[in-house]
């Protein structure tokens, strides 16, 4: 990426030399050259929200900025792009959206998410370390920048206006106004599963900011939970991509004797998955993790993994993900273990669970979605 400053050598995470996408976008080239051309003082406490990759702290390394993000992934990448550009650890803060921010921001930077959600939540528990010196610049591609998005930051920190676009860019100027009148902030969200759900039926399920379908259950979870494996004793099962946690929490409802993982790559939504289940006093043992996927979970170590991928990674379609997941699953499971898959019909997923395992049988099917299963035969 050309800065203002140099060039930069950047990657996502994690890495693949096939991947054709880029760290960075034209938002985040927008609004460092606007803030070079504007000469925009950067001390004090810097904060950057929603940077995806790293291109916004690594390219102001020198100002050691605060990076707020709620991927896993994208703060990894953050890490390695930082080392690649020679800065030393510590440089930047790096913090998550579950992490207290600072009691003081001199400069708030935001990367506007996909969620308007996620973005409400940020700026409301932000807005009491902004004051009235606050520089504030928001950044997005023109088709993530709505009008509810403006109304959003002149609701929550002030007055607010948009640049004219570039490449496709646009930025956001607010004028911050602390002794505003703001909202409460409604997050984390909780309301009642439906019945016709199985284990979860009309049990209560907990959805922090940003986590997919938070106001309520959609239609592919839905359909995951009337086709859950029953339960069998004592096994060690995995909800892989867990969101809110209600399809690991059914299973430890069903199935008491099980060892439920809880893994997503979401700061969000493993604290949503945590929420759940406690609030439904889920017999068992229970662990919450961020991550890689079963990246750091043992081979051949456990009995079941249940797994809605999901096909976007930012506003980009792809099946690299769900590649990965059933890869790592395959991996982790013992042989004779079990792969529940749910994903929309067109998606085709039993063509890579046929390569990767070597069998893949419809469980269930809809017009829509469908529930697959593949069976691990060995160790090979």
């Amino acid at each position: 990426m050309t800065t203002p400053w140099g060039e930069l050598a950047l990657t996502r995470f994690p890495e693949d030399p096939r991947d054709r996408l880029r760290a960075w976008d034209a938002s985040d080239e927008y609004l460092l050259r606007h803030l070079a051309a504007e000469r925009l003082a950067l001390s004090g406490t810097v904060v950057v929200v929603g940077d995806r990759w790293g291109a916004l702290v690594t390219a102001l390394a020198a100002h050691r900025p605060v990076q707020i993000t709620d991927s896993f992934l994208g703060q990894e990448a953050t890490r390695a792009n930082l080392a690649r550009a020679g800065v030393e650890p510590g440089g930047v803060r790096l913090l998550t959206t579950q992490d207290p921010p600072p009691e003081r921001i001199d400069v708030l930077l935001v990367r506007v998410p996909k969620s308007l959600a996620l973005l409400e939540d940020q700026l409301l528990r932000l807005a009491p370390a902004v004051h009235a010196d606050t520089v504030v610049v928001g950044t997005g591609m023109v088709k993530e920048i709505h009008t509810s998005t403006l109304r959003l930051f002149e609701r929550i920190l002030g007055p607010t206006r948009t640049s004219l676009a570039e490449k496709k860019a646009r930025l956001i100027f607010c004028t911050p106004q602390p002794l505003l009148e703001r909202p409460a902030n409604p997050w984390p969200y909780g309301y009642a599963l439906p019945d016709g759900v199985g284990a979860v039926s009309g049990r209560a399920v907990v959805n922090h900011a940003g986590v997919f379908c938070a106001d309520r259950l959609d239609i592919g979870t839905r359909f995951f939970l009337q086709h859950l494996p029953a339960g069998r004793g004592a096994q060690r099962i995995v909800d892989l991509g867990c969101g809110n946690g209600v399809v690991g929490t059914a299973v430890a409802l069903d199935n008491p004797e099980a060892e439920v993982l809880f893994v997503d790559e979401s700061f969000q939504a493993v604290a949503s998955a945590e929420g759940t289940y406690k609030a439904n006093g889920a017999p068992g043992r229970a662990e919450f993790r961020v991550g890689d996927g079963l990246t750091g979970v043992p081979d051949s170590s456990v009995d079941v993994v249940l797994n809605n991928p999901p096909f976007h990674s930012h506003q980009a379609t792809t099946d690299a993900t769900a590649w990965r997941m059933f890869a790592g699953a395959r991996r982790a499971l013992r042989p004779g273990g079990e792969l529940w898959v749910v994903g929309n019909r067109h998606l085709g997923y039993h063509v890579k669970l046929r390569k990767l395992f070597g069998n893949s049988r419809l469980v269930a099917g809809d017009p829509k979605f469908v529930v697959l299963k593949a069976v691990k035969k060995s160790d090979g």
